[in-house]
């Protein structure tokens, strides 16, 4: 069994949301898992994201920081042209998941999107 970081009387537990196939998700489930911290890893390709949890990330960065405007699926749908409200990009970001910018990190409530260590190292410090 793997020991818990603690800071002070909590422990730490970091959730990790994107795919195996992410690169960048790799990165930060081997970043946690260095400092022994205990995390939880949802796949986007098992499921999609919670409407909740999605709305937690856009109210911190706003929709246009979650979409990965670099992916191979962001150029399929020919969205590169596109100009839409924030409405219609949460729910394309719920139906299609594979446009987010990835990782999506949560740690009580901070949050960060894609890689982030310099952050996350305040996380755990």
């Amino acid at each position: 069994m793997r020991p818990v970081i603690h800071v002070g009387d909590k422990a730490i537990n970091v959730q990790v949301f994107g795919t195996r196939k992410s690169a960048d998700t790799r990165k930060a489930l081997r970043f946690f898992s260095e400092r022994r911290v205990k995390t939880h890893f949802v796949d986007f390709a098992e499921r999609g994201p919670a409407p909740a949890e999605l709305r937690r990330f856009i109210a911190k960065f706003g929709v246009d920081a979650l979409v990965d405007r670099e992916s191979r699926r962001f150029a399929d749908l020919g969205l590169a042209l596109a100009r839409y409200a924030p409405a219609w990009w949460e729910e394309k970001l719920l139906a299609e998941p594979s446009l987010l910018l990835l990782p999506l990190v949560r740690c009580g409530n901070r949050v960060s999107v894609g890689l982030a260590e310099t952050e996350w190292r305040t996380w755990v410090e």
